[in-house]
């Protein structure tokens, strides 16, 4: 009975190393494949470079009329009590 469950317990532990050793070497794998992808579209961009668009952001507003003024000078009054 004993020697049983050694010899399950060992063939577990097997399938343990067995199936770690798999998933590691995926995901080494999985790494050096991506790190060189990431080198060649580096390289591929040298000679086809994207067009990179200038967005300009609109500036803050300098011309405030009177009205918006005083609702602002009221509204930080209020705020400070």
């Amino acid at each position: 009975m004993m020697e049983q469950f050694t010899l399950h317990l060992q063939e577990g532990l097997v399938l343990l190393g067995i199936g770690m050793a798999v998933v590691l070497s995926f995901l080494c794998i999985l790494v050096f494949s991506m790190g060189a992808m990431s080198a060649f579209v580096k390289w591929i961009n040298k000679f086809f470079p994207e067009e990179v668009e200038v967005v300009e952001k609109k500036g803050a507003k300098k011309n405030v009329s009177e009205d918006e003024a005083i609702a602002i000078a009221i509204a930080v009054a209020r705020a400070q009590g």
